[in-house]
């Protein structure tokens, strides 16, 4: 409650000081008409481009409105089909939402990174912090294809890898799930993570699985046992809240959507690297030619137009 109250705080500032500087563009332009003055006029122009620039940011941030999507994020992603490269693809999705993260200067820790067998990764945990963070997010749940020239293909050949995107919102301590002790299994492993770059490698990694469900959470972030425990258990708390909001309530089925095979024609969402440039999205038909932006993290168009899509269905 007092992080959804400081941010409320901080839009409604935002406002006013966008309002304010709307009077002051207003009055400058009276003053340059007057005085016809071009430095006034110029001045005049970079307010009015400011002032559209942020009103565009204000209707796209107008179309959150799911009752989750101010909450932060828990960001899962799994190796499919496809072997070492759906293993590398896996390594390549995490890397893409870490760049996003960081050029929209959202906060993420990396819970959980389980190294691939050659490379990449089997499967990685996020928690993503920031305004909005799961109506942006949102837009990423589902499967992930990528067409390329394998790098681990001695001939070099064209490879389809699927990597799965799970997306859910971290309910913290609004929504309590009674979890019985009875029920956990709780193990102790060594971390490490993908090639070693995004986690501390220490003994004291905690996976906890739900035996009645199968859900697992994981942490290996932390320094000690007793923090990664602490983490996993919130991890593990989120994931079962979702899945008990789903069972109550047909409208927030959407927090995971359908479940599907992370292999062909399941795809949310597609990258191509050979024959030909392009990703496209298989919901809202936005597509783009350049690859490579989208892989640094340039998701802002993706994750409008999944928005706008959603507000029309």
């Amino acid at each position: 409650m007092t992080r959804r109250l400081a941010r409320v705080e901080a839009e409604v500032e935002r406002h006013d000081e966008l309002a304010a500087f709307a009077r002051d563009v207003t009055a400058a332009n009276e003053l340059g008409v007057e005085a016809q003055d071009p430095e006034l006029a110029q001045e005049v122009e970079d307010g009015i481009a400011r002032l559209q620039a942020e009103l565009e940011k204000l209707e796209t941030e107008a179309l959150f409105s799911g009752d989750l999507d101010d909450h932060d994020v828990v960001l899962s992603i799994h190796a499919g089909a496809g072997g070492t490269d759906a293993q590398d693809w896996a390594e390549m999705l995490l890397r893409m939402y870490l760049r996003w993260a960081e050029r929209e200067h959202f906060t993420v820790r990396i819970r959980e990174a389980l190294a691939g067998d050659e490379a990449g990764a089997k499967s990685a945990t996020l928690e993503v912090s920031g305004p909005h963070a799961y109506g942006w997010l949102q837009s990423e749940h589902g499967v992930h294809r990528l067409v390329r020239l394998s790098p681990f293909d001695a001939a070099h050949r064209r490879h389809t890898s699927f990597a799965s995107v799970d997306v859910i919102p971290d309910l913290g301590e609004e929504e309590e799930v009674e979890i019985d002790p009875e029920d956990l299994r709780i193990d102790t492993f060594r971390a490490g993570g993908p090639g070693g770059q995004y986690v501390n490698t220490t003994d004291s990694a905690v996976r906890i699985t739900h035996l009645p469900t199968g859900v697992v959470a994981s942490c290996q972030s932390e320094r000690s046992q007793l923090q990664n425990r602490t983490v996993a258990m919130k991890l593990l708390r989120s994931r079962l809240a979702a899945i008990e909001r789903r069972k109550r309530d047909e409208e927030l089925a959407a927090v995971r959507g359908v479940q599907r095979a992370i292999d062909f024609g399941s795809q949310i969402r597609s990258y191509v690297q050979h024959p030909y440039q392009l990703v496209k999205d298989h919901r809202t038909n936005y597509e783009t030619s350049s690859v490579d932006k989208v892989l640094d993290g340039d998701l802002e168009a993706f994750m409008t137009a999944y928005l706008r899509w959603r507000g029309a269905e």
